[in-house]
């Protein structure tokens, strides 16, 4: 019997909802490409439930504490050497490990609270022992347009900036051996016009070409109405070892990246944030190599590492980065007609300085010989100057720094 498109879409919705949402890497087609699919028959359910079930547990584990977020987020306690991570095969039967000596050098003098997110209060706070993750709910997994890339990007999302659709205005130096960088972004909440849109700040530690064999760290903040449901900035990280292709995912949606800190939810919300011509709100990321193992670890502020990126995960990250970018990045999914309105940054553009476009500001990377310094070399990428822009500038107070961002549509980029 034939089905109607309208009546099977309502079926998958259906069978996904009371499968409940999380990530599943096994299966290749969409929704859409089931909705064009014979009904399933009744043999074909249980598997399909089954499926969806075993990957809820493997990211929404054994729960010690449950926390609610003013923003709605349910925040679960998990056992430190029972979170995600440890379910990848290069890392089974291992636990957290400490972290390692800092890189010396120049760094950053602000000292930044760990309560820039409103789950982390005094009373409600995850036990020690445990790290705090942002549950998966069905709501996610139904936005997603694979069940398979939930929680990733594809391979057109490769920091590529012949990409199509992708627009960035990036800062980036190249060399032989990079072991880190560092950077404060002040945060925003820009407009995101659409669920297949974002809009990010991060920094990208890079190795290897464009392509497959390209290895990538990445850490900031972003605004992901297709991942997380709302327009809340959120705190987030990525990797890949082969340009996006099968390795890698968001946060802690897949095994990979070991967290240490029960403090900070990769994931969830930062609060307050940035207001034009009011309050700067900012994050302080530093993403260093550790030269004894090599490990990739991740830290918050001055000296609270959140978690590291094991060197096994990688190929050529093993060794050292190529490429250091920071910047802010969108996507636009408008091939024809008028230009998309997802802001960049602030949404204001570069020439309105503090207050009012948003920045990085003391900028360092870490050399081959591990020590941190400032940046010497900065040059700037811009591939929509009418849309969004930037400008560089260095001095005592801020070091080398640039402000970038913009509107998206406007008159000059209609």
């Amino acid at each position: 019997m034939d089905f109607s498109f309208p009546i099977i879409t309502l079926f998958v919705h259906f069978l996904l909802f009371f499968a409940l949402a999380c990530p599943v890497y096994s299966l290749e087609i969409s929704s859409h490409q089931l909705a064009n699919q014979p009904f399933p028959s009744v043999q074909e359910i249980p598997k399909l439930k089954k499926t969806l079930t075993n990957r809820l547990r493997s990211i929404n584990k054994h729960v010690v504490k449950t926390i609610q977020s003013s923003h709605d987020d349910i925040i679960d306690c998990v056992m430190s050497h029972k979170q995600p991570a440890f379910d990848h095969p290069l890392l089974k039967g291992q636990k957290p490990l400490i972290p390692p000596v800092r890189p010396r050098g120049n760094n950053q003098k602000d000292i930044l609270s760990d309560n820039f997110q409103l789950w982390n209060l005094p009373d409600e706070s995850c036990p020690i022992g445990t790290i705090p993750i942002r549950r998966t709910k069905k709501e996610d997994i139904l936005r997603a347009k694979s069940l398979n890339m939930f929680g990733r990007k594809s391979n057109r999302f490769r920091r590529d900036a012949a990409e199509i659709g992708h627009v960035h205005s990036i800062g980036s130096v190249t060399g032989d051996r990079y072991h880190g960088a560092q950077a404060t972004i002040n945060v925003w909440a820009p407009h995101v016009e659409n669920l297949d849109e974002l809009s990010l700040a991060q920094m990208w530690i890079v190795s290897g070409t464009f392509g497959k064999d390209m290895n990538t760290i990445e850490a900031g903040w972003q605004v992901n109405r297709g991942l997380y449901g709302d327009n809340l900035p959120r705190l987030f990280i990525y990797w890949t070892a082969d340009g996006y292709n099968q390795t890698g995912c968001y946060d802690l949606l897949c095994p990979g990246f070991v967290q240490t800190n029960k403090k900070i939810a990769i994931g969830s919300a930062i609060s307050p944030t940035s207001t034009y011509n009011g309050g700067q709100y900012e994050i302080t990321l530093f993403i260093y190599k550790d030269p004894r193992n090599g490990n990739w670890w991740l830290e918050y502020g001055l000296g609270n590492p959140i978690g590291y990126w094991p060197s096994s995960l990688f190929t050529n990250l093993k060794d050292n980065a190529t490429n250091v970018q920071f910047g802010g990045e969108i996507v636009n999914t408008k091939s024809t007609g008028a230009y998309t309105s997802t802001q960049m940054g602030s949404g204001h553009f570069a020439e309105e300085g503090y207050g009012k476009a948003s920045y990085f500001r003391n900028m360092q990377v870490v050399g081959s010989d591990d020590i941190l310094m400032p940046l010497t070399n900065l040059q700037f990428t811009v591939e929509q100057p009418n849309c969004y822009n930037i400008q560089g500038r260095v001095d005592e107070k801020w070091g080398n720094h640039f402000y970038y961002g913009g509107p998206g549509r406007n008159m000059k980029c209609p």
